[in-house]
C-alpha cells in the first residue's frame, strides 16, 4: 500500500505546473550568481547597470571560483528554505485547497503513510532541483572562464552546497505540520517567510546557533560570519526539530476529520 500512495504522490509531481515552476526558478540562481561575478570582473562595463553594480561591490566578492561558489552557497541557503517551503506547502496543502483532503482520510490506509510519502517525495524532489542547480553553476562558470578551478575547491564547494540543502530539508517537516494544521498554502508561506526573517535576525545574534531557521543562513554565510563546520548542537536541534515536525504532521493527520 505505501508503494502504491508514494507512486500516486510522483505521479501528482510529473502532472503539476509547479514542478517545472520550480525547476524555473533553481535554474535563475546560478545565473544570478554568474551576473554578479560578470559584475565584478567588468565593473567598467558594469558601471552602465547603476545600482546594481553598486550592490554586486557591497557583496565583496571575488570574480573567481571560490567567490562564485560561496555566492552560490549563500543563493542556496536564501532560496532553497523558500522554495522547499513553497513545495511543501504544495504537497501538503494542495489536499485542503483542491478538497481531495477527504479522500485521503477515508482510504483503508495507514494516514502516517501519506505524510511520509509526501514527505519522501518533497526530499527527492528538492534534491534533484539542488543537484540541477550544482549542474548549471558548473556551466556558467565555465562559460564565464572564471579563474582559481580545482578539484578539492569544487569537491568542498559542492559538499557544502548538498549539506545545506539537508538541513534545509530537515525544517520540511514543521512546514508540513503548519501546512495540515492551516489546511491549505497561506500559512505554510506565511510560516516560511516569518521564519526567514527571525532566522537572518537572531542569526546575527549569539543565539543564532541554537535557533534551527538561522542554522541555514549562518552556514552560508547571509546572517553573519559564516559557520564552516556546523556544530553537534546545531545539528541536534535540526534532528530534534524535523522529528518533533513529522511526529506532529502524523499525529495531525491521525486524528484528523475533515468537514468537505
Amino acid at each position: 500500500m505505501f508503494g502504491q500512495i508514494l507512486i500516486t504522490e510522483f505521479m501528482k509531481l510529473k502532472r503539476s505546473k509547479i514542478t517545472w515552476l520550480s525547476w524555473l526558478a533553481i535554474s535563475i540562481m546560478p545565473l544570478v550568481g554568474g551576473l554578479f561575478m560578470w559584475i565584478v570582473e567588468e565593473p567598467g562595463r558594469a558601471a552602465q547597470l547603476g545600482l546594481l553594480g553598486d550592490k554586486a561591490q557591497l557583496l565583496n566578492a571575488t570574480a573567481d571560483w571560490a567567490g562564485y561558489f560561496d555566492m552560490l552557497l549563500q543563493i542556496t541557503g536564501i532560496g532553497g528554505m523558500i522554495l522547499v517551503s513553497v513545495i511543501t506547502a504544495f504537497v501538503f496543502g494542495r489536499e485542503y485547497s483542491e478538497r481531495t483532503a477527504k479522500n485521503l482520510l477515508a482510504l483503508p490506509a495507514a494516514r502516517r503513510s501519506f505524510v511520509i510519502a509526501k514527505l519522501v517525495v518533497i526530499f527527492v524532489w528538492f534534491g534533484v532541483l539542488t543537484l540541477s542547480l550544482i549542474a548549471e553553476g558548473l556551466a556558467v562558470g565555465a562559460l564565464l572562464g572564471l579563474p582559481g578551478f580545482s578539484g578539492t575547491l569544487a569537491m568542498a564547494s559542492i559538499g557544502n552546497i548538498l549539506l545545506a540543502t539537508v538541513v534545509t530539508a530537515l525544517l520540511v517537516p514543521v512546514v508540513a505540520w503548519i501546512a495540515s494544521l492551516g489546511r491549505g498554502y497561506l500559512a505554510p508561506l506565511g510560516f516560511a517567510f516569518f521564519t526567514l526573517v527571525m532566522g537572518m535576525a537572531i542569526g546575527a545574534t549569539g543565539w543564532g546557533k541554537w535557533f534551527p531557521w538561522s542554522i541555514v543562513p549562518l552556514f552560508a554565510g547571509v546572517a553573519g560570519p559564516r559557520a564552516e563546520v556546523l556544530s553537534a548542537g546545531s545539528l541536534a536541534i535540526l534532528v530534534l526539530t524535523s522529528a518533533a515536525g513529522t511526529i506532529a504532521t502524523i499525529l495531525h493527520m491521525r486524528y484528523a476529520d475533515n468537514s468537505q
